[in-house]
């Protein structure tokens, strides 16, 4: 084409390139506002203002800034990061435009142009082949793992890559128009709604229904009561306040984040923060082969010497056969193996010819030892056996090797009129090193783990066999709607969609998925799965789609992140019944505190402190020692809420106890009320802290030194507070200390009644 007609096409269709799906960064950060959480919170800023009440109105917009923040903070890290990991060279291709070759960017193509396809280049776009043979490597776009000869009319992939030879061809498709331009539009459109997402979902729900009718009940009461208004809308304010996880959103962001630097270190990369407590709920792994399982580099298997012969012989003869120096993966393979294996006697080059896709093989002239010339030929076993002898040995010794998935070579020797056929050689793509040690690991873990491959079934079953997954091959045709993990252990000759389709199929089940691949073929699967785990060979295309990127060589970051993220899990859940605890109980205890005084026990200022000291110095569960559980994690918010709730009610007595021997007994006054309230429900949520973190005993383990910390500055800030009046009225510090030691008395009581209660709940 001129440079102007293709000027014309690419105005036309549009650059050789995807549409930049990326989130904008403004998007993104507004997102960050538009959660159940911060609706709760931008409500309680609304009514401050509306009263005039800027400082504490200023605080809670602080809160839910920091919220916010911290998100946005961590998941541009981890995009930074990505970004840095991808190649910094543009694809470039080589085009004939106005009568001469030229080098331009990959995105200048258009349907029409001539381009020149070399050894070691990239395919850039779809395209036929007009002339040249080429030897074509597609596994990272169709799973297979041995490469294929193309000729003139030949159609091939953008994404393939050129192991052989040259050749010329035209472009057919270009950008999201090309065959994978639909795996494209399967990656923007792939969304698995985070277990994570949904958990504070439920979990705000459960306490705006529980909270809502109690706030209801206190505004009737206090109705009842004949309150002033301005007196029963602070009161609602700060029971609004009470019931609001403030930092749960900050928490679970928080302790992923710590998850994701852990993993750092070990060599994977959180992309998606989610990703890290998603790994703690896999129930299964789809397991892509080729790249992922294997080497994605053809070996020598199996070597079948002929009569006369011996393996060594066999291989030294295959590799004068073979081309020294190229990208051709088989005669890379075959050299390597005759090198591991040599032998003195080896004949003598004298002039080699390289494979010749019309007659399906390669050739050398050599000398031997005996200083006789003599001919090598090793190619397709149809066409080498029939250059010798025929041999029904040979004829079912290769018909054993192909039935098992392996690619079989044949190599003759002698001379010109007399070849005698010397021996077959079985290649295939090996499961990596620690293939095997993944799947068994995973499975003591409580994960399975399931084979999804575009290669064919009986080279899948063989692999899934060297690995160890047990189980059926999945017969041809679509993906099943409902589909068990266990049902199969292998889906073979499947398409990207298919894998996409199969993913969905578990998660419609109820199970996390996660999906290991390398790929662009694996990119949909990728994003789908709640975790996504690209491998570091993968390609750019599947390292984006993925949740996780493992940056050093091997699957050992695959059991981390399951152990890691059921660390963060534990975490996270540890919060969570905090906070449940929490917040029914500071609203039932200003309920209880209203109808003992006729008074709001609690103001506004006073509850932003505790949500400052509490919640927020609470985080420091985030660091936690914990035990992580020995099979899959799951939300069940239901027996959470329960759980919370029997803590709950546990912590109220307390606080009640409390709060009546100061109204009865000590005869205080209304403000001196409020601060006893104050600083007893900041001691009792550490003494519920500490019956929380543990789910047998709370001695049973030694917390971190960051919650002992967080623990001693939250009982400091309060005390202080108490002892010298700021903010609120004065109480003696024998009564603040009294107050402490009561709590901690209480822990130990309550601790008593929480382990019978988690077992039966299995909150482990």
């Amino acid at each position: 084409m001129t440079n102007e007609e293709a000027r014309n096409r690419l105005d036309k269709v549009g650059p050789n390139a995807m549409p930049d799906a990326t989130t904008h960064p403004l998007r993104g950060a507004l997102e960050k506002f538009w959660a159940p959480v911060p609706w709760m919170l931008e409500a309680a800023i609304v009514l401050e203002v509306l009263l005039g009440k800027y400082l504490e109105a200023g605080i809670i917009a602080l809160l839910l800034v920091f919220n916010a923040g911290l998100g946005l903070l961590q998941e541009s890290r981890a995009q930074a990061t990505l970004a840095a990991l991808k190649s910094k060279l543009a694809l470039n291709a080589s085009v004939k435009r106005d009568g001469v070759w030229k080098t331009v960017p990959a995105a200048e193509l258009a349907p029409g142009d001539l381009v020149k396809l070399s050894l070691g280049g990239v395919v850039a776009a779809d395209v036929t082949l007009t002339s040249g043979e080429v030897l074509l490597d597609q596994s990272m776009l169709t799973g297979e793992s041995v490469p294929i000869e193309a000729g003139a009319g030949v159609q091939t992939y953008a994404g393939a890559l050129v192991r052989r030879g040259e050749a010329e061809a035209q472009v057919n498709a270009t950008g999201p128009r090309t065959k994978f331009g639909r795996t494209a539009e399967l990656i923007r459109t792939a969304h698995a709604v985070s277990s994570q997402q949904t958990a504070v979902l439920r979990l705000v729900r459960n306490l705006a229904i529980l909270n809502g009718g109690v706030i209801v009940l206190l505004v009737a009461y206090s109705w009842h009561l004949k309150m002033p208004v301005g007196d029963i809308i602070p009161l609602v304010l700060t029971a609004i306040l009470a019931s609001i996880p403030v930092a749960l959103p900050a928490t679970f962001t928080l302790a992923s984040a710590l998850g994701a630097q852990a993993l750092a270190k070990l060599g994977v990369l959180p992309t998606r923060l989610s990703a890290v407590d998603e790994a703690a709920s896999m129930v299964v792994l789809c397991a892509d082969k080729t790249g992922t399982l294997t080497q994605n580099a053809l070996t020598v298997t199996t070597v079948s010497p002929m009569k006369g012969f011996d393996e060594p012989h066999v291989l030294a003869l295959a590799a004068l056969a073979s081309s020294d120096g190229g990208e051709d993966p088989v005669d890379g393979a075959i050299r390597a193996a005759a090198k591991a294996k040599p032998v003195s006697d080896a004949p003598k080059l004298v002039k080699f010819e390289a494979f010749d896709p019309a007659k399906k093989m390669s050739e050398a002239n050599v000398t031997n030892a005996a200083g006789s010339a003599q001919r090598i030929v090793k190619g397709a076993f149809a066409v080498v056996s029939a250059l010798a002898a025929p041999s029904t040995a040979a004829i079912a010794a290769a018909k054993y090797l192909e039935d098992r998935g392996f690619r079989v070579l044949a190599v003759a020797v002698g001379s010109a009129t007399a070849m005698k056929l010397a021996g077959l050689i079985a290649l295939s793509d090996p499961p990596r090193d620690d293939s095997a040690s993944l799947v068994s690991e995973l499975r003591d873990l409580g994960v399975r783990t399931v084979m999804v491959t575009g290669d064919a079934p009986q080279t899948a079953a063989i692999v899934a066999k060297a690995v160890g997954m047990d189980g059926a091959v999945c017969p041809p045709g679509p993906i099943p709607d409902a589909v068990n993990p266990d049902q199969f252990a292998v889906y073979a000759g499947v398409l990207p969609e298919d894998k996409y389709n199969l993913v969905k199929a578990f998660q419609k089940g109820g199970h996390t998925v996660g999906m290991c691949g390398d790929g662009a073929n694996d990119a949909p699967a990728l994003r789908q799965a709640q975790m996504g785990i690209a491998v570091s060979t993968a390609t750019d295309v599947a390292k984006s789609a993925a949740g996780m990127v493992l940056t050093e060589p091997g699957l050992a970051g695959i059991v981390a992140a399951v152990k890691e993220g059921r660390i963060t899990f534990q975490r996270i859940l540890s919060y969570t019944l905090n906070s449940i605890t929490k917040k029914t109980m500071q609203v039932l205890f200003l309920a209880i505190g209203l109808v003992m005084t006729g008074h709001a026990i609690l103001t506004p200022i006073l509850m932003v402190v505790i949500m400052i000291t509490g919640d927020f110095l609470g985080m420091a569960l985030t660091t936690d020692n914990v035990r992580p559980s020995p099979a899959p994690n799951a939300w069940r918010i239901g027996n959470l809420t329960i759980a919370g709730l029997i803590m709950g009610l546990g912590e109220l007595l307390f606080c009640t106890a409390v709060f009546a021997f100061g109204a009865y007994r000590l005869g205080l006054t209304v403000s001196a009320l409020q601060t006893l309230a104050f600083v007893t429900i900041v001691f009792g949520n550490q003494a519920t802290n500490y019956t929380n973190r543990e789910r047998r005993h709370l001695w049973s383990s030694r917390p971190s030194t960051w919650l002992l910390f967080s623990s001693v500055a939250d009982v400091l800030i309060a005390s202080a507070l108490a002892i010298f009046g700021l903010a609120m009225a004065p109480l003696s510090a024998w009564l603040v200390a009294s107050v402490l030691a009561a709590a901690a008395a209480f822990a130990t009581l309550l601790d008593l009644v929480k382990v019978p209660v988690f077992r039966r709940l299995k909150i482990t």
